[in-house]
């Protein structure tokens, strides 16, 4: 009964400490209706992080491309810090890495398009040729 006890409070104590929290309480995952409600209602700065060749190809109405890649961090001298800014890529794994990039230059309101562009398309969205 005593190795019971122990198993039983040393598995609670492992998924107290291994639950994951947010590296930065500032980014937010947003789908596709949220991004078209703060497109509509709010000031906001919608950055593609895809490479050139996927911007020409296709990108959401309004979209500023800002390639991720080593000099990501010196690119965004041209965003303000506090104005909202929305990020997106092909499937989400980029922006996610942008957002980080972001909050960690002390960008104030940070939000991921979850899915990004694929996502958006396969909800029915309007993106540009």
């Amino acid at each position: 009964m005593k190795h019971f006890k122990f198993i039983l409070i040393l598995i609670l104590l492992l998924s107290i400490g291994c639950k994951e929290k947010a590296k930065y309480t500032n980014i937010t995952m947003i789908g596709g209706e949220e991004m078209k409600t703060l497109l509509k209602n709010e000031e906001v700065q919608l950055v593609d992080v895809r490479t050139v060749k996927e911007f020409n190809e296709n990108y959401i109405e309004g979209a500023e491309n800002i390639v991720f890649d080593d000099n990501f961090d010196q690119k965004l001298k041209g965003l303000q810090k506090d104005k909202p800014v929305i990020v997106y890529c092909r499937s989400g794994r980029r922006s996610a890495k942008c957002a980080d990039i972001l909050a960690e230059k002390g960008f104030k309101k940070i939000y991921d398009l979850k899915g990004g562009i694929t996502q958006w398309k396969k909800e029915g969205n309007k993106i540009k040729n």
